[in-house]
């Protein structure tokens, strides 16, 4: 386990959606390990206590402001990565919103923020980080799908699992595209403990789409393990594609 903790130790990972959740917990499992983190979400005054609480601990991190589905601002995220220290390593494309509903609510500005969220705020992730991985000649970047980007979440959750599909092929692309050195990692959890539950206006879809997590859910805690193995593994070996869902869930 330690010669796999050293592969962690030193890189410089940045995580989006990093204030609560899967990100939150991700950042806590990679600095436990040694790596030098830039954490990102709207939400500073939760990153400001998460990189508080690393450096108490002894680790390396900064915190910077990001609406990710706002290209200036991730370019500028970047930025501040490289500016901190000197290069980037992984990017973990956490971020994301789940405002679910049936087609025919027709609740055209969620479906818009869910695209700018989910889709472009990945491409806009990989734009950032891609050149100066490929001139760095090394580089892993991961993104976060889902189980809906394998099957489709009807009758509530379509456009959701189209920016969950997207991802899966983004990623499949990416991978091909990306060069030598440079791995691409795929996540699709299931139900996990976060907030994207809580992200429906429309009151029946919340009500059953927190009934269906209250009784499926399992902590965050086990993606971040998912994706502390991708990012352990020796340079040569790519992890591409992992799907974890509960045991209980059926889905």
């Amino acid at each position: 386990m330690q010669n796999l903790s050293n592969h962690i130790l030193g890189k410089v990972v940045v995580i989006t959606g990093a204030s609560s959740g899967l990100g939150e917990v991700t950042a806590r499992h990679l600095a436990a390990r040694g790596a030098k983190l830039v954490l990102a979400a709207r939400r500073l005054d939760r990153l400001d206590s998460l990189v508080a609480e690393i450096r108490q601990a002894g680790g390396e991190a900064i915190a910077v402001a990001t609406d990710v589905a706002q290209h200036a601002q991730v370019e500028a995220l970047a930025a501040a990565a490289v500016q901190a220290f000197g290069r980037i390593d992984v990017l973990v494309n956490n971020a994301g919103v789940m405002p679910l509903s049936p087609l025919s609510k027709v609740k055209v500005a969620e479906w818009d923020r869910t695209i700018d969220v989910n889709i472009k705020g990945v491409l806009y992730g990989i734009a950032a980080v891609l050149p100066g991985m490929q001139a760095q000649g090394s580089g892993h970047i991961i993104n976060i799908a889902s189980v809906a980007g394998h099957k489709v979440f009807t009758p509530i959750g379509t456009v959701y699992s189209a920016t969950k599909f997207a991802v899966r092929a983004i990623s499949e692309g990416l991978r091909v595209e990306a060069g030598h050195g440079i791995r691409v990692t795929t996540v699709s959890p299931g139900a996990v403990e976060s907030e994207l539950q809580l992200g429906s206006t429309d009151p029946d879809s919340s009500a059953g789409v927190q009934a269906f997590y209250k009784a499926n859910q399992i902590p965050a805690d086990s993606v971040a393990r998912a994706i502390v193995y991708a990012i352990e593994q020796p340079a040569e070996v790519d992890v591409n594609e992992i799907l974890l869902r509960p045991v209980a869930q059926e889905f």
